[in-house]
């Protein structure tokens, strides 16, 4: 997932960060903005890191250590001289983040994990209570674990949801890595004291409620993704110590390998070797947001008079200026083509009218020839009129065309500590990938002719500060285009929710006609807008724009706009809001990729992020439309079900591959989300750190205080109804075969496989497997065919050994449509009924081209045998005609009354017992 070869943390995340000799490089932690100043904060980020270096190192076996970090301060905090400034940095691209969480409790530290085993995720994640309070120890033990969970895609080795699995006959253990860890099994009384748990002879398992305590004193080393708040825990589990029979995460996706064979396996280690010699101090620099400068460079070759593209170019930048750039920002405008002109040096956006005025100086005309590096070179120019350095500055550069004098001004780009984001209108931009590659910060969208996706107004609408500040974020509601007849309709219906509503824009551009079309916008309330409340475009750009005064009513706004003009024409409406309180953070969605560059066949995985306030959004309906650069746009499905491209279910990403390429080239990306009332809600994140409950010191149970937690009913709140669509930029793919692909995509991994004991049938046993049926391409259409196999040791049933494994008869099995649950009931009469006895399982499906789906996860299951009673008494009890009469005791209170039954069972021609005599 974009972790090259050259050990840079690549693609969605952002990420800067280099392996240097074994040192861990840039780093990047970002305080959100908000946050109160608080010394504090960075005293504790300091001493965790440097915690953290030397725990890392002795982890890591003497491979790995963290030399620099950078802390990205808030602008609003008080500037100090030690402070550098922000170049390329951003807390929305940060590698961890400090911020509070939206409800009063949730300050465990968790890491935003989205791919399989081995991928990287997106951030982690402290709090600021967690970073200050005096009683929190080993915070550079947390961290190690947290960054295990984002370098190196491994997972948690507890599970809260299953806390025990059987070992054996009346035997259970509490899931663990490694099981040498030791303790006691203990209920919680609600007096404050404790007692054992019982055992359930019908489940195999201890009680619920049931704890395992740890020993405070341990001799085990592993395992950090287990407990790493042990003392005697410095290790990850290997070889030697992972527990195979655990029924925890890294089990479940990581094919019951250890997380150090996982680490293992990474391109990080794969450049190591071990560390001799004393470890530098990490070197931790201070850096600090300034206030935001944007120049916008654009290009005005004759090329952009084909296609509308310079008038398309004005809706856009418009958009832009007006709705999107943040107030107090600064900006200008650079246009280019033979040679670059300054259009007009920075101004700071202090009013509506400043607004206006910058749109005047929008390019409206084209030239000849397209010197890129000429362009930039004014931008930089730009910035330099007011400030001494463009580091942390953003350049938003927009072309259609070739350069080939580009790569000239490269050094100049990446030593400029500018953030350039990338536009690349039409088929010809192909220089813009070669560049975009080489800036680190920026984002990179693309646009095509095909109006009616709307995509070049997307790209400008997704240009936001990656500030963190989701007070001043600009969120698009909707954006829709399509081709209308003459005297047609484009009709729809806004949802504006009670988390938006502030600086509220409607704004409808057309294709041809001189003239606007008929528009007619209604409020939640009734109210009626058109045309006469719109302000129309006078320079023919082809655009209305509405502005809503204050805060917009939620609601339902129901729009219908006419062709008026003779011929076709294209009719689109962008909406744009802001949060409608500084205290309620918004809704927001954030899509991204699994890559920026793809080589065929590896698919694209497409994701959408939905929350609110770090809370996960589930229950939502996502779209995606890919829309490439040649050819018709593909509309995809994102699920949230941990199945086929999710990983997991209900944490708030949803996910689906992307396998229809119909060429070489730039493929853009579009998000569409729809809430329902009743159908979303947030959840708790799933990944917290391991609450420990307690521990045992010297034979004595000293449990801790419970953990605080925010109640059902604070976190399921009432979302209602709401709508956003959102960029999620752009992706190249090469190495398509002429003519477009064949048929070589195969069934995705089945990473939901169940497998349960049904009963005991005599001489042999009867399982039931479920699992989520995946596609004939990935998790489209349907597959051909499964294999399945079952062992008593999991690691048979990897991807390596599958076929070695034992075979089930599934024949009569059918695979279903991708996405429909699927259920398989089979018995085995080879296997030896012993109680507490595992069996493993694994499937995997292939399709008509004989394209296999690798091995799924390994499921587990247990035999547990009912407990038989003695039904033939020794021979010294035995007598012929054993009768019983037996009599039930029920004991009621009732006010005073007492009434006694008395149970008393009478055995008739038995012996009395030498030790009760009876």
């Amino acid at each position: 997932l974009g972790l090259s070869r050259g050990n840079v943390l690549h693609g969605v995340t952002g990420s800067m960060v280099k392996l240097q000799n074994g040192g861990f490089e840039n780093i990047v932690i970002a305080i959100k903005p908000g946050i109160r100043e608080d010394a504090r904060i960075v005293s504790s980020i300091k001493g965790m890191i440097k915690e953290a270096s030397s725990y890392l190192f002795s982890a890591t076996k003497e491979r790995f250590y963290i030399k620099s970090v950078k802390v990205v301060i808030p602008f609003t905090w008080q500037s100090k001289p030690e402070y550098g400034r922000v170049t390329t940095e951003s807390f929305e691209k940060a590698d961890v983040i400090v911020a509070d969480p939206y409800l009063k409790y949730g300050d465990d530290p968790y890491t935003l994990q989205y791919g399989g085993c081995g991928e990287p995720g997106r951030y982690i994640h402290f709090t600021p209570n967690f970073l200050t309070n005096d009683k929190q120890e080993g915070q550079g033990r947390i961290f190690v674990r947290e960054w295990a969970h984002l370098r190196w895609g491994v997972f948690d080795e507890y599970n809260m949801n299953v806390s025990f699995y059987a070992t054996g006959p009346q035997k259970a253990e509490s899931t663990r890595c490694s099981a040498d860890i030791s303790g006691q099994y203990i209920f919680p009384l609600s007096t404050g004291e404790t007692r054992p748990c019982k055992f359930e002879r019908r489940t195999g398992l201890y009680e619920p409620g049931c704890q395992f305590i740890p020993d405070k004193v341990q001799t085990a080393s592993a395992s950090i993704m287990y407990m790493q708040s042990l003392p005697s825990v410095t290790q990850f589990c290997d070889q030697s110590t992972h527990n195979t029979q655990a029924t925890n995460m890294q089990n479940k996706l990581c094919s019951y390998r250890s997380t150090w064979a996982v680490i293992m396996d990474s391109a990080d280690f794969a450049g190591s070797s071990p560390i001799n010699g004393p470890l530098p101090d990490p070197a931790i620099s201070l850096l600090q947001s300034q206030e935001r400068v944007v120049c916008l460079v654009l290009d005005v070759s004759s090329s952009m008079g084909s296609s509308n593209r310079i008038g398309r170019l004005k809706q856009a930048a418009e958009v832009f200026i007006r709705q999107i750039i943040e107030k107090d920002s600064w900006v200008g405008i650079v246009t280019f083509q033979s040679s670059a002109t300054i259009k007009i040096g920075l101004k700071q956006i202090t009013s509506d009218r400043v607004r206006e005025m910058l749109t005047f100086y929008l390019p409206t005309t084209t030239g000849r020839g397209t010197v890129i590096c000429g362009g930039l070179e004014k931008g930089f120019e730009v910035v330099r009129q007011r400030y001494s350095t463009t580091e942390g500055c953003e350049i938003v550069l927009l072309t259609d065309g070739e350069d080939s004098t580009i790569r000239s001004c490269f050094p100049t780009v990446q030593s400029s500590g500018t953030r350039i984001h990338t536009i690349a209108l039409g088929p010809s931009a192909i220089v813009l990938i070669v560049l975009s590659n080489c800036l680190p910060g920026g984002s990179k969208f693309s646009a095509t002719d095909h109006l009616d996706n709307n995509g070049l107004i997307d790209a400008f609408s997704s240009i936001s500060s990656q500030s963190g500040d989701t007070t001043q974020l600009p969120i698009q509601l909707e954006s829709k285009g399509e081709t209308i007849a003459p005297q047609g309709w484009l009709d729809g219906t806004v949802i504006i929710d009670k988390t938006v509503g502030n600086d509220t824009f409607f704004v409808f551009t057309w294709s041809v006609s001189t003239f606007p079309p008929g528009i007619f916008l209604k409020d939640p309330k009734g109210r009626k807008y058109g045309k006469v409340n719109f302000t129309i475009d006078t320079t023919n750009i082809r655009s209305a724009r509405l502005q809503i005064k204050g805060t917009a009513k939620p609601g339902e706004w129901t729009y219908s706009v006419v062709n008026m003009h003779n011929a076709p024409q294209v009719l689109l409406v962008t909406v744009t809001s802001r949060a409608a309180s500084a205290s309620v953070p918004p809704l927001i969605v954030k899509p991204f990729m699994n890559t920026d560059n793809s080589v065929y066949p590896s698919p694209v995985v497409v994701y959408a992020e939905v929350s609110q306030g770090f809370l996960p959004v589930i229950g939502a309906n996502i779209s995606a439309t890919v829309v490439p650069q040649t050819g018709t746009p593909v509309d995809l499905q994102l699920f949230d079900a941990g199945t086929g491209a999710d990983v997991q279910k209900n944490d708030g990403i949803y996910s689906a591959y992307f396998t229809k390429f119909t060429g070489n080239g730039r493929y853009n990306i579009k998000v569409r989300v729809k809430g329902k009332d009743k159908a979303v809600k947030r959840v708790h994140r799933q990944s917290q750190a391991l609450y420990v409950p307690g521990y045992v010191e010297n034979g004595v149970v000293k449990m801790n205080a419970p953990r605080p937690e925010a109640s059902e009913d604070e976190v399921q709140a009432n979302l209602g109804d709401f709508s956003r669509t959102a960029s999620g930029g752009s992706f190249v793919v090469q190495g398509v075969p002429p003519g477009g692909p064949t048929d070589v995509f195969p069934p995705c991994k089945i990473t939901d496989l169940e497998a349960e004991l049904l009963d005991d049938g005599g001489d042999h046993v009867t399982f039931l497997l479920s699992w989520t049926a995946p596609g004939d391409d990935y998790d489209v259409g349907k597959a051909d065919r499964y294999e399945i196999k079952l062992s008593k040791t999991p690691l048979e049933l990897r991807n390596e050994k599958f076929l070695s494994a034992t075979s089930v008869n599934a024949s009569g099995l059918t695979p279903k449509d991708a996405g429909v649950k699927q259920n398989f009931t089979f018995n085995t009469e080879k296997f030896t009924k012993e109680n507490g006895t595992a069996l493993y399982f694994a499937i995997r499906a292939i399709d008509r081209s004989k394209n296999t789906g690798e091995a799924s996860n390994i499921a587990r299951a247990v035999l547990v045998l009912p407990r038989v009673l003695p039904t033939t008494p020794s021979s010294t009890e035995q007598t012929p005609g054993l009768n019983t009469v037996t009599l039930t005791v029920v004991i009621l209170c009732v006010s005073a009354i007492i009434i006694v039954i008395v149970s008393i069972t009478v055995c008739k021609g038995r012996k009395r017992s030498p030790e009760t005599g009876l």
